[in-house]
């Protein structure tokens, strides 16, 4: 079993940044793959970034690339996610979620992921 707590979100001016932090239990945190979500207020809950078990492989949305970077350090048992040039429709609640061990895909739909987080509020002001 993985717990997972979100930390890091906060309410920032367009154009700035934040970087999320997704801290987890267990000692088998390492082989699971992590994914970022976020769900806005009347919107369905959509994907935006994922990263594999080992690191080797990254997944971003549309929407985020180029802006976003997730990254993990199993050392420390985290993942980060850098949010850079926020823009208010950037703005909803983010959790963070972990697959099955060893996968090697990152899965995109809520369905693939097994355990969450709580989530962090990101909030963009224009």
């Amino acid at each position: 079993q993985v717990q997972l707590v979100e930390s890091g979100g906060g309410l920032v001016q367009a154009g700035g940044s934040l970087r999320l932090s997704c801290a987890a239990s267990g000692r088998t945190f390492k082989s699971y793959g992590i994914g970022w979500f976020r769900q806005a207020p009347g919107k369905e809950r959509e994907f935006v970034a994922g990263i594999t078990w080992s690191g080797g492989s990254t997944l971003y949305a549309d929407s985020v690339k180029g802006r976003f970077t997730i990254s993990r350090d199993n050392a420390k048992n985290t993942v980060y996610l850098q949010m850079n040039s926020l823009k208010p429709e950037d703005t909803a609640v983010y959790s963070c979620a972990a697959d099955r061990p060893y996968r090697v895909r990152i899965g995109v739909v809520e369905a693939e992921y097994n355990y969450w987080g709580q989530g962090t509020q990101v909030t963009v002001s224009s």
